[in-house]
């Protein structure tokens, strides 16, 4: 049974949730795909409550969900039935910015968008950025090492993670937060949570590294014939712009999506079949430098390049508003997907007879992030074939010697299709992981890994 008492003595019983009313929107993701009832909700808002927590959800033998921001999209904050879900959102302090050393101290609820503006503030930057900046949150982007519009320049969530403090499912609290560069002290704990989901562990505060923060960029959006000409031009591209720092490729359904739901006005005169969204920032403007090296491009189609802020927002809105537009239009099965970039063009090709064969109704919209062979596959309108459609895009993707999940995680939709990423060894060795530090399984039960006989 759900230790009410505890929870309640441990954060105050404002901040245990149990009425419906209450706990509607934790229990379903913003894309109306997973939903499920959880035993309540806790809501703590300092590392020794989330302590306490785990204590006494540990001793009754309750499994916890654990959830940010909510802005997953695998199910993988979402509770499966009855779950104590234990909401992160109030970890949200923000610590003083360390200028000298580049990092700064944060709580794992703290939004990235009140990061960036709190780096940005004395003079920094933080290297991840993506779409959903101003719910995703800190803790949820270290569970999934999220990725994002600028792991060209900066690298995933792992890569800015300098330090972390989390409590373990018996409610013991890890804590290095010192942010050393250089720590050859034996297994990098840290690190192993970036990805983990929350199963191994929950995350409460992190120390992150902070980049120098650019005060001049510009974009430019590239018409081009395909696929195929987009990963051609990016090696030259990467070569000529130390200061590129996004290369996102879009195609014409997806543009004429965004337009319809958005009112935007055509990007060009004519539609071409594919497009290059490039991003460059710098101290100094590199503007000139962007368009000298569009303008000797091979096989650009058209260009628009802007170097003002509204200009700016103009483009990358044909981007960014993919997604918005994809939901309105219905509930998609959303994969997340990269394989080798050489081999980019070829996953694209296949992608519509791929879908076409289980669910010939169903709609495609394709969008991502060129540098990583990424790609956001969406599907409307697949009913009751999701599932056949899943299997058979993932498929396509192993084939391709690709990964199931590029930067969303496994969570609870993946879980079956784990083994086309990773080998029964592998699988092996995460499960051994995951034993060793939550030997009950009170942690995310059933996400990324199979579920295991534990606590109900």
């Amino acid at each position: 049974m759900i230790p009410f008492e505890e929870l309640r003595a441990a954060v105050g019983a404002e901040h245990v949730l149990v009425d419906a009313d209450l706990t509607a929107s934790y229990e379903r993701d913003w894309t109306g795909r997973f939903a499920g009832r959880a035993g309540c909700v806790v809501r703590p808002r300092t590392t020794e409550e989330v302590a306490a927590i785990l204590t006494a959800c540990g001793a009754a033998g309750v499994s916890v969900v654990v959830q940010g921001g909510n802005t997953g999209l695998v199910g993988g904050g979402i509770p499966a039935g009855g779950e104590v879900l234990l909401s992160l959102t109030r970890l949200d302090e923000l610590g003083e910015v360390d200028v000298p050393a580049a990092q700064v101290t944060v709580g794992a609820g703290v939004t990235l968008a009140a990061l960036q503006a709190h780096a940005r503030a004395a003079g920094l930057d933080f290297g991840v950025d993506l779409a959903a900046r101003e719910s995703a949150t800190v803790g949820g982007l270290v569970a999934t090492n999220a990725g994002g519009i600028r792991v060209l320049r900066y690298g995933s969530m792992r890569a800015q993670l300098l330090g972390a403090e989390a409590v373990l499912a018996d409610g013991s609290v890890v804590s290095r937060l010192a942010g050393l560069l250089k720590d050859g002290t034996g297994y990098d704990l840290v690190s192993l949570l970036a990805g983990s989901e929350g199963t191994l562990g929950v995350v409460t505060k992190v120390r992150l590294k902070l980049v120098p923060r650019a005060r001049k960029s510009c974009v430019a959006l590239l018409a081009l014939e395909s696929t195929q000409a987009a990963v051609d031009l990016l090696p030259g591209l990467r070569d000529r712009l130390p200061s590129l720092s996004a290369a996102e490729l879009v195609f014409a359904d997806g543009i004429a999506l965004v337009r319809k739901h958005s009112g935007l006005p055509a990007p060009f005169e004519v539609d071409h079949p594919a497009y290059l969204l490039l991003e460059c920032a710098d101290r100094d403007d590199p503007t000139d430098a962007l368009v000298e090296a569009v303008g000797e491009a091979d096989g650009l189609l058209d260009a628009l390049i802007a170097s003002d802020a509204a200009g700016q927002r103009a483009l990358w809105a044909y981007r960014e508003q993919h997604t918005e537009a994809i939901n309105a239009e219905g509930v998609p099965v959303k994969l997340d997907v990269s394989v080798p970039l050489r081999l980019l063009p070829t996953l694209v090709d296949r992608l519509q007879p791929t879908v076409a064969a289980v669910a010939p109704d169903a709609r495609l919209v394709v969008f991502g992030h060129v540098n990583e062979g990424n790609l956001h596959v969406n599907v409307l309108g697949a009913g009751e074939h999701g599932e056949q459609v899943t299997d058979a895009v993932l498929r396509v993707v192993a084939e391709l010697h690709g990964s199931i999940s590029s930067e969303h995680g496994v969570g609870r939709a993946k879980v079956a299709w784990l083994q086309l990423s990773r080998s029964a060894t592998e699988i092996a060795a995460m499960r051994a992981i995951k034993d060793a530090l939550d030997p009950k399984g009170t942690l995310n039960p059933g996400v990324l890994l199979p579920s295991a006989p534990g606590p109900a």
